[in-house]
């Protein structure tokens, strides 16, 4: 019902699934042509850790400075304003349909207007106006880029290209899993920031910043923090000195982190940090819960709390199963977590479908199936089902979703 009575929050959510649909196939699994962006293969994590966004920069700059363009487009809002850069993308992906009168008009508003007239020869649908384009609006400019990539996006089919994207290791799924859970997090928590990647986006140190002030209400000092777009390195680096110090205050284990290391997005050290961020917000809350229950005023919940919780749950249910730690290998079966689930809403698991976890592709089943059922309760949850088949390391918040 919120949503009635602020429309500037529906039109943010559809914003935001429309842009999620275009920018769908701006990644290495879905166009692994991709990787024609770059030198070599010693630039492919360079490539895994672009927003869709910052891709679709690297792909019109790539294709425009092959057309002879002599500026870079680093935004889709100043630097398109006067239609020159379409003309030379078009120029570039459909010749035969940019005449040289487009790139030789001086006014603004005509090349414009023709540049969405060689757009629709290409079956890209017009959802802007010549007027949209000359004014610099952001996300009208993003749909109408994310549309021609789409249609036609003009990279090489190489094979000997495309195998280089094909060899992530695993330590390369772990992080992405990992980028993805704290992606999903930080969304949650409503920050003004939307964030597409998270090694990306939190290198400026702004979306931290506004993390840490969610999280801790009153810790960021505003008036020494700068708001993106930011230009001067050194700003961004005053932005991520602060993040480390109020770390710190919060007795954050940030060995070895500085703030620098954050603007070089060294995503070992940020990963550190942002574990210990999420399990900040998310004892909190528990924290919040117990200090409804009576005699439990005061008290700080801990790990083993939330052990014995669980345990004791299961177990006035009438089942037998048991963890012994957030490590513990039983975990991965499923059954467990199946049966806490079991006790906190009777009937809400159908145990016709559960396996017994004893193969792999079983194990896949009952994990896909707890986050389902999870989710259908209502709980927060960061993970994927190969996080619980693995298991997660004790200070992983992902345990308390």
């Amino acid at each position: 019902y919120c949503f009635l009575w602020q429309p500037h929050l529906v039109l943010g959510l559809i914003s935001q699934i429309i842009k999620i649909q275009l920018l769908a196939d701006l990644n290495l699994k879905k166009t692994p042509q991709l990787v024609e962006l770059f030198d070599d293969s010693k630039d492919i994590d360079e490539v895994l850790s672009l927003s869709p966004e910052k891709m679709l920069l690297r792909w019109m700059n790539h294709h425009l400075k092959k057309a002879g363009y002599k500026k870079t487009v680093n935004n889709f809002s100043s630097d398109v304003k006067d239609g020159e850069a379409y003309a030379y993308l078009l120029k570039a992906l459909a010749p035969e349909t940019s005449p040289e009168t487009t790139l030789e008009t001086k006014d603004p508003d005509e090349r414009a207007k023709m540049v969405l007239e060689q757009a629709e020869k290409l079956d890209c649908k017009r959802y802007l106006t010549p007027k949209d384009i000359t004014e610099g609006s952001a996300n009208l400019n993003l749909a109408f880029v994310a549309q021609i990539f789409q249609h036609r996006n003009g990279l090489t089919s190489d094979i000997k290209q495309v195998t280089l994207t094909q060899s992530a290791s695993r330590d390369d799924v772990l992080v992405s899993r990992e980028e993805r859970a704290f992606r999903m997090w930080i969304n949650s928590l409503g920050v003004g920031s939307y964030v597409n990647n998270v090694f990306e986006d939190v290198r400026n140190g702004w979306v931290l910043l506004e993390v840490l002030d969610k999280v801790s209400p009153g810790s960021v000092n505003w008036k020494l923090a700068s708001k993106p777009p930011i230009k001067l390195p050194f700003r961004k680096l005053e932005n991520c000195n602060q993040v480390v110090k109020i770390g710190k205050e919060l007795k954050f284990s940030l060995v070895n982190l500085a703030g620098n290391d954050i603007v070089q997005g060294n995503k070992k050290l940020i990963v550190a940090l942002l574990w210990q961020l999420m399990r900040f917000n998310i004892l909190q809350l528990l924290n919040r819960l117990r200090s409804h229950s009576k005699g439990s005023q005061g008290k700080q919940i801990t790990d083993a709390d939330i052990l014995n919780w669980a345990n004791s749950k299961v177990k006035t249910s009438g089942r037998t199963s048991r963890m012994e730690s957030f490590k513990d290998k039983s975990l991965s079966n499923g059954v467990f977590f199946l049966e806490l689930l079991s006790a906190v809403q009777p009937r809400v698991v159908n145990w016709k479908v559960v396996t017994k976890g004893e193969a792999d592709e079983e194990k896949k089943l009952n994990a896909t199936y707890i986050i389902s059922v999870a989710r259908k309760l209502g709980c927060s949850v960061f993970l994927l089902p190969e996080d619980i088949i693995e298991g997660e390391p004790e200070d992983d918040p992902n345990s308390y979703s």
